[in-house]
């Protein structure tokens, strides 16, 4: 498709557009799931997002949705791995915190 066209691969290709969003997505939660720091999950719940949302358009586009269906399951195992990294993300910022608190209180 040349460059000067109207339409883009993403919007004439809906399903491979989610297909490569769930790939980036995967990377990104690989790496909050090694690092589970605020930045490298915030970055891994973006590219799930953006997943969702080629997601939502490869279905109402109804293109190969024998790869879009195999697609979003993978899509919901992302959701709910970065649901657990957040939260472990989340326990462990409060353990800092206490920590501080019993090391510094405000009395």
């Amino acid at each position: 498709m040349a460059k000067d066209s109207n339409t883009s691969w993403k919007k004439d290709h809906p399903s491979t557009f989610f297909s490569n969003s769930i790939q980036k997505a995967d990377r990104s939660v690989k790496q909050a799931m090694s690092h589970p720091e605020e930045m490298a999950v915030e970055h891994a719940f973006n590219s799930v997002e953006r997943a969702e949302s080629a997601y939502l358009n490869a279905e109402e586009q109804n293109e190969h949705m024998d790869t879009v269906q195999q697609n979003k399951k993978q899509l919901d195992l992302m959701k709910k791995q970065i649901q657990e990294i957040s939260k472990e993300l989340d326990s462990s910022f409060n353990v800092v915190i206490f920590e501080l608190d019993k090391q510094n209180p405000i009395c």
